[in-house]
């Protein structure tokens, strides 16, 4: 089978190829009925300049019709073949001079508009540029040559004397002829010229116009694609952290459950209180997804619950030592977020990766202008080969946006292994988040 050739791309409008788009059916129409009205007017020009006397020998009215067709119906075809109809309508129009024809009102409105035409509609292509020249060289060797026999028959009888610097009759029909054509033509090339520059821009602005909506579209995808890895990491802050904590208790209760039935209970206990909370957490999720104020921030956890974090922690069987140095005050909504999203992930990287006799130590740190969290473990607790002593990774869905929040809420995250062993995180928040170069959607981007 024959591969189908590709389609063409359109030529941008600031190329120097650009040409402007084919006439509609409407605009070929107009120009039938403009064709049909001008020859309508140039014959009835032509009955008022024979009533006139324009011409002491006119020419006769059927060759006077004939050529007033070939003079005016041709701008039927002006927009499809305007070099060919400006070549035409100026050959007739000066036949039509030659034979004397009494009519000149409508002829130079129909030159006038295929020449303005050939500046309009067809403006760089070679056979243009040669019409445009041929035409106004052929009126110009017509014009040289009414000079000459206006100079040499007496077109003027009169017995006056001239006045001393007074211009002949000759010579001021001359330079009458001179300064219309001139004017004529010219206005003709420039207004054709002008309108050809004006469909250009509209093609360029048309081009913009796409192009801003093929951004938008793109920049829409993309908005889709950051608020799917931002639900995915808010999914991940909400469930991981309460599924965890239920893996390991209802392990727990698994393990006692013969020998101690009560605290098996409790385990259980455990697990359905943090399924609560999990169940809690996407309840609300789904209801800052339903509003449509932008700036709500997706979630109503605050640096306040913080001791539950560590509650669940102490109950999972983890040792954490929480302590609060200084004066606590009222955070903003995103700076509280930040805090506790952080303490989460710290915390259930210790369960995850320190072991279950490691122990942990949370210290909230309330100075003048900033607020500083500090996790720290041990690290005593067994490891898998690939988590070795002060080099477990901050990595993964929730990790990463962890990291990317306190530098969009103005704070700084610091990760690595602590001076005792084992693994740190450290984040530092303004208290004045409004002074921070921080915004909502940054930090819940980033969350």
């Amino acid at each position: 089978m024959p591969t189908p050739e590709p389609e063409a791309r359109p030529v941008s409008a600031d190329s120097p190829d650009w040409r402007r788009r084919d006439p509609t059916p409407d605009e070929l129409r107009h120009d039938t009925l403009i064709a049909l009205a001008l020859f309508c007017g140039a014959v009835l020009s032509l009955t008022l300049g024979r009533g006139l006397g324009f011409f002491e020998e006119p020419a006769g009215p059927v060759v006077s019709v004939l050529c007033l067709a070939l003079l005016h119906l041709p701008v039927a075809w002006r927009r499809r073949r305007p070099a060919l109809v400006a070549v035409v309508v100026a050959g007739a129009m000066i036949l039509a001079g030659e034979l004397r024809v009494p009519e000149l009102l409508i002829s130079n409105i129909s030159i006038f508009l295929v020449l303005y035409t050939l500046g309009a509609w067809n403006n760089r292509d070679r056979s243009a540029r040669t019409a445009r020249w041929a035409v106004v060289a052929g009126m110009a060797v017509w014009l040289l040559v009414s000079f000459i026999r206006i100079s040499v028959e007496p077109m003027f009888d009169s017995d006056e004397p001239l006045a001393p610097g007074a211009l002949t009759p000759a010579l001021a029909m001359i330079l009458y002829q001179l300064l219309t054509n001139l004017l004529f033509f010219a206005g003709a090339i420039w207004f054709g010229h002008r309108a050809w520059e004006s469909a250009r821009d509209r093609a360029r602005a048309e081009e913009r116009a796409e192009q801003l909506s093929a951004e938008r579209a793109v920049v829409a995808e993309q908005a889709v694609a950051l608020e799917r890895l931002r639900l995915a990491r808010e999914l991940h802050d909400s469930v991981a952290h309460h599924v965890s904590l239920m893996g390991v208790q209802a392990a727990a209760a698994r393990t006692v459950l013969p020998t101690d039935p009560a605290e098996a209970e409790r385990c259980i206990r455990r697990v359905e209180d943090a399924a609560r909370r999990s169940v809690a957490e996407l309840h609300h999720l789904l209801g800052v997804l339903r509003t449509d104020n932008p700036d709500a921030v997706s979630s109503t956890l605050r640096a306040e619950h913080i001791p539950d974090l560590v509650e669940q922690l102490r109950s999972a069987g983890v040792a954490v030592d929480h302590q609060v140095h200084g004066e606590p005050r009222t955070l903003e909504p995103l700076a509280s977020l930040t805090l506790y999203r952080v303490a989460q992930e710290a915390l259930t990287n210790v369960r995850k990766h320190a072991g279950p006799e490691a122990r942990a130590s949370l210290r909230l740190r309330w100075r003048s202008s900033s607020v500083e969290l500090e996790v720290t473990d041990d690290g005593r607790g067994p490891r898998s080969s690939s988590h070795q002593p002060g080099r477990r990774p901050w990595v993964g869905t929730a990790s990463q946006g962890c990291a990317r929040a306190p530098p969009a809420a103005g704070g700084r995250l610091e990760t690595g292994p602590s001076p005792e062993g084992g693994f740190m995180v450290r984040v530092e928040l303004p208290l004045d988040i409004a002074a921070a170069p921080a915004t909502t959607a940054a930090v819940e981007e980033a969350l």
